[in-house]
């Protein structure tokens, strides 16, 4: 079956960067777009949804706000549309819980009729004639096949697990990512032992809620390659790197720069939240009240090299980095906090030789966040190499969705701050402030 129906752009994957392009998107009559996922409906990191976990950016950082204050899809008329605005206000906390802002997206994505799911993209074709993009979806609902057309694309299929080397491609069955903890937590509760592998947020949560188990014999190891269990950077200059000016300043060095740089910055968006860590270390000084001993492990700087069956558990080797020694560990269960990386989805297949590359075969993202040579396919969280860490950041996501907007129409539907940093990142910046004063 086809849609006769041109769109002027068609979204692929339904996340919270393209949930919040669609959102900004519905009020414009001049835009037709329409939005695809093939998940059955909107839902969040659904192993990750603890009760008390909370993003790490504050609510400002919602779908809309940072690109329309006004709109009525923002988190603050989400609360007053389901009674929860002077719960929020007399909470006093910038930071919305998880759950609630799974809720909130849910709340969004039900009012828009652009977005549609259950629908999975198989093949994409491009007709040089027309620059028309063919789409062919699934709908996995009835298993009809259908064809919508548009002009554009935003690819917003999001990241994936990602697992290491030496478990890739092995059935582990009690070997599981993070993003699975929720569907294993009972069976992990029920076992004599647990390691968990990483030592971002994702583990730091899940170490916390599993330490009240300690006392029903549970064994909880918390291993970790970085040499410490170091908390996000979040103070207030720091946080000026996530802007727009520093977004052109990263952007305009050399790729090999870009790399160095990136390589020195994982604390500014991959480490454990530091009231977390404080938590974390108040509940086992509480623990250990008396001397009592406490059958919890964490040790920094240690390398997983390999996962092996052994018997009902597995076997773990690692390297301690700083002292340059083999050791072994044995757990019932693994939960590995690995994190997330990009993944082309194979639909691309069919448009490949549209799309720019890097030496490295990355996509080469301009700066408005296209990959071809035309600029009529944007990308959403696939530009951690050329735009910086602030990439996966959802605190960003309405700045990127306001200028792909802005790109897509021509002309500047949402205004952008072009200067909000108290800084000068780079010597243009600081000869121009020179000679304006």
């Amino acid at each position: 079956m086809e849609n006769n129906k041109i769109y002027d752009i068609i979204g692929v994957g339904i996340g919270p960067f393209n949930l919040g392009l669609a959102a900004l998107l519905q009020p414009l009559e001049s835009v037709d777009s329409l939005f695809l996922d093939q998940a059955k409906s909107f839902d969040w990191h659904p192993g990750l949804m603890l009760d008390h976990a909370t993003l790490q950016v504050p609510f400002m950082a919602d779908l809309v706000t940072m690109a329309d204050p006004k709109s009525k899809f923002s988190f603050l008329n989400f609360l007053k549309e389901t009674d929860r605005l002077y719960k929020f206000y007399i909470r006093e906390n910038f930071y919305i819980l998880r759950k609630e802002y799974n809720l909130y997206c849910q709340w969004v994505s039900d009012q828009l009729p652009n977005c549609l799911f259950g629908k999975k993209v198989e093949h994409i074709r491009f007709d040089e004639n027309q620059e028309i993009y063919t789409i062919e979806v699934l709908d996995l609902r009835n298993k009809d096949v259908v064809k919508y057309c548009a002009r554009k694309l935003v690819l917003g299929t999001g990241t994936q697990p990602h697992l290491p080397d030496c478990i890739e491609g092995k059935n582990y069955p009690n070997v599981l990512h993070t993003s699975a903890y929720l569907d294993r937590k009972k069976d992990i509760l029920n076992s004599a032992s647990v390691s968990i592998v990483g030592s971002g947020q994702s583990a730091a949560e899940i170490f916390r809620d599993l330490l009240s188990e300690t006392g029903n014999t549970l064994k909880i190891n918390w291993l970790t390659r970085a040499d410490r269990f170091f908390p996000m950077e979040y103070s207030k200059l720091t946080l000026e790197l996530t802007s727009p000016e520093y977004v052109d300043h990263f952007y305009r060095m050399p790729p090999q720069q870009r790399k160095n740089i990136l390589a020195k910055q994982p604390p500014l968006y991959k480490g454990i939240n530091f009231d977390l860590i404080n938590e974390i270390f108040d509940t086992l000084y509480e623990m250990s009240v008396g001397n009592t001993p406490l059958n919890v492990e964490l040790k920094p700087s240690c390398r997983l090299d390999a996962i092996s069956p052994e018997g009902n558990s597995y076997l773990l080797s690692f390297t301690h980095l700083q002292d340059d020694v083999a050791f072994t560990n044995i757990s019932d269960y693994v939960i590995l906090a690995t994190g997330y990386r990009y993944k082309e989805p194979k639909f691309l297949q069919g448009i490949e030789h549209l799309i720019q590359r890097t030496e490295d075969r990355l996509f080469e993202v301009s700066r408005y966040y296209t990959i071809d040579h035309k600029k009529s396919i944007y990308v959403q969280n696939a530009e951690l190499h050329t735009h910086g860490f602030v990439t996966p950041d959802l605190g960003m996501g309405a700045y990127r969705n306001a200028m792909i907007i802005n790109s897509l129409a021509g002309e500047e539907i949402y205004k952008v701050e072009k200067r909000i940093a108290f800084q000068q990142f780079n010597t243009s910046e600081l000869w121009t402030a020179k000679h304006s004063s």
